[in-house]
C-alpha cells in the first residue's frame, strides 16, 4: 500500500481492475478513492504485473462476461497469478467452473457451479438489496461481525461447499456469500455498495498478503 511520500514503481503496491467491458468500474473507483487506495486499469497481460493485488468486477450476465473476459487475451494468465485476487459480483461467478446462466464454462479456479435461484422457493429474483452474511474466520472478513448486512443484486448463486466458503448468506437457500481457494477470493456482494462493511472488505483485501 502507498503510504503517501512516494509513488509505487510501475503502481506496485495498487490495486489493479480487470477492465473487460462487464464490470461498473466507476462505483468501485469511487469506493477506492473514498479508502485512498491507490490503483490503475488492467487492459493487458503486462499490466498484469504492475499491481500486487487484482480486483475481477462483474456485473450482468456471466456467460457474456466471459466472453468479453477472452477478448481480452487475459484467461491463462489470471488463472496462473499467485498474487491476491478478488472477484466481485458476477466476478466472482467467474472464477468458479461453471454457470447455468448461458451454460457457460468459466475460469474454474474454485471447483464449485454458479446457479438460478428457483422460483418455487418464492422469493423475488433478482435477489437485490441488503441481507445478512456471516463469515468465517478468514482475513477478508476481519472485523465484520455476524449478521453484517451487504449489498445483493444477482439471480444466480454460488452453491454452498464448506470447503470454499468463508461467507454465507441465505435467500430461500443457503448459498455463498464469498469463497477462497489459495490466492482467489471472491464476493457475491457488492463491497463498493455495501457502505462501511463493503470498504472494510476491500481495505482488508488490500492488506492481504501472500
Amino acid at each position: 500500500m502507498k503510504d503517501g511520500t512516494e509513488k509505487p514503481l510501475q503502481g506496485f503496491g495498487e490495486i489493479g481492475i480487470v477492465n473487460y467491458g462487464a464490470g461498473n468500474i466507476f462505483s468501485l473507483t469511487a469506493a477506492l478513492d473514498r479508502l485512498n487506495l491507490q490503483y490503475g486499469m488492467v487492459n493487458t497481460e503486462a499490466d498484469l504485473e504492475k499491481y500486487s493485488h487484482i480486483i475481477i468486477p462483474g456485473v450482468g450476465h456471466a456467460g457474456a462476461a466471459m466472453e468479453k473476459l477472452k477478448g481480452t487475451g487475459l484467461v491463462e494468465a489470471i488463472k496462473k497469478l499467485t498474487k491476491p485476487v478478488l472477484g466481485i459480483c458476477v466476478g466472482m461467478q467467474l472464477i468458479t467452473e461453471h454457470s447455468e446462466e448461458g451454460n457457460a464454462s468459466l475460469l474454474d479456479i474454485v471447483p464449485v457451479k454458479t446457479k438460478k435461484f428457483d422460483k418455487d422457493l418464492n422469493i423475488k429474483i433478482p435477489h437485490m438489496g441488503w441481507n445478512a452474511v456471516n463469515p468465517k474466520n478468514n482475513s477478508l472478513f476481519e472485523g465484520v461481525e455476524d449478521n453484517t448486512q451487504f449489498y445483493f443484486v444477482h439471480s444466480y448463486f454460488i452453491e454452498y461447499n464448506p470447503t470454499f466458503d468463508i461467507a454465507s448468506a441465505d435467500y430461500g437457500l443457503k448459498f455463498s456469500a464469498a469463497v477462497q481457494k489459495d490466492n482467489f477470493y471472491g464476493v457475491q456482494f457488492h463491497p463498493e455498495k455495501s457502505g462501511k462493511a463493503g470498504e472494510l472488505i476491500l481495505k482488508n483485501f488490500s492488506n492481504l498478503s501472500l
